[in-house]
């Protein structure tokens, strides 16, 4: 195995454009992320196109930037790595393409990285994992259970039928009129309010570890039309608490019958909802009353960046997992495929 492990990484899977350089799988050299935020708030969402167009404006300025911070040559990398999917297709081509010329340009191998993956390793950005764990993912796209027992080894146990946790935020978000990206606010809002709604609690069927967050959100967006038909004012506060605590209740329940049932000591939360204070505080009492490790990253590295597929493809690198220039994106890849 190399003793120095240097990669470029590039993410391009929805509104952030980054470009990391990690060293050996955990240390980072340089992170640059260009959000798009601002341009898709007043669409109320992400826009594939306009998110695809900032790509290719911005790709080789933060390509160059990150190799710059990082004090580094193409010459002194040992690969190059890239989203490959899931993500929206546009967005993704952008950075693989661009990974793809880096990669022929400098005669490096390239790795491609699976998204949830690169959420997942963004743990091991601040501390060891410890197998067998159980990796909870939550997103705007994504609400997954992952079983791993060794790196690069995925077993999806229990994931969304229809809403990710973080869509269904959005949405409950533009309902009681806060602005896109709608976790943030409700989560602030969440802190000033009681649960006073009681929305319900979609555990679906005993044992099951698949969530639906569909019909909670139907019923928040129902139950407003109904108050605002009868012109009853609306607490704000109270609604994101309500529906922030039947969230909470669900993911944590689900997440810790997993993590006793298959017996492990390590629980992961990633992505971007991992940033919610709720959800952060819930899982932190319960496994420290349950004795369970939890690990859960800083808020910058819960969203998209560059750095956590740096993480993830050091693994891959030192397996010999690499791609071809022939790679292609994808909007859709099951993560079980990345086993090794």
């Amino acid at each position: 195995m190399n003793e120095e492990v240097i990669i470029l990484s590039i993410e391009t899977s929805c509104d952030e454009t980054a470009c990391s350089i990690v060293k050996n799988g955990n240390e980072i050299l340089s992170n640059v992320v260009v959000s798009q935020i601002e341009s898709h708030k007043r669409f109320g969402g992400v826009v594939p196109e306009v998110a695809s167009r900032h790509h290719v404006e911005t790709i080789t300025v933060v390509i160059e930037q990150a190799l710059e911070e990082a004090g580094f040559l193409p010459s002194d990398l040992s690969a190059v790595a890239v989203t490959e999917g899931p993500g929206l297709i546009g967005a993704l081509l952008v950075g693989i393409n661009a990974a793809k010329a880096f990669s022929f340009a400098h005669d490096l191998p390239l790795i491609p990285v699976h998204h949830i993956a690169g959420h997942i390793y963004a743990n091991q950005l601040e501390e060891e994992l410890k197998f067998p764990l159980i990796s909870l993912i939550v997103s705007g796209g994504h609400t997954e259970l992952i079983y791993m027992k060794d790196h690069m080894s995925f077993e999806v146990i229990g994931e969304t039928r229809d809403d990710a946790v973080g869509e269904a935020y959005d949405k409950v978000a533009r309902v009681i009129g806060l602005p896109y990206p709608g976790g943030p606010h409700i989560d602030r809002l969440s802190r000033e309010g009681e649960d006073t709604f009681n929305f319900p609690r979609p555990y679906l069927e005993p044992g099951s570890y698949d969530f639906s967050f569909s019909g909670l959100k139907s019923s928040v967006i129902n139950t407003l039309h109904n108050y605002r038909q009868k012109d009853i004012t609306i607490n704000k506060a109270d609604v994101a608490t309500s529906f922030q605590e039947s969230v909470v209740d669900v993911l944590t329940k689900k997440t810790m019958m997993a993590v006793g049932n298959y017996g492990v000591d390590h629980l992961i939360i990633a992505g971007g909802v991992a940033a919610n204070s709720g959800l952060r505080s819930r899982f932190e009492m319960l496994c420290q009353e349950q004795g369970i490790k939890l690990s859960i990253p800083q808020l910058k590295y819960c969203t998209d960046n560059a750095a956590m597929i740096g993480a993830a493809a050091y693994h891959l690198y030192n397996n010999d997992a690499f791609g071809t220039l022939d790679l292609n994106g994808r909007n859709f890849i099951d993560i079980e495929e990345y086993s090794i």
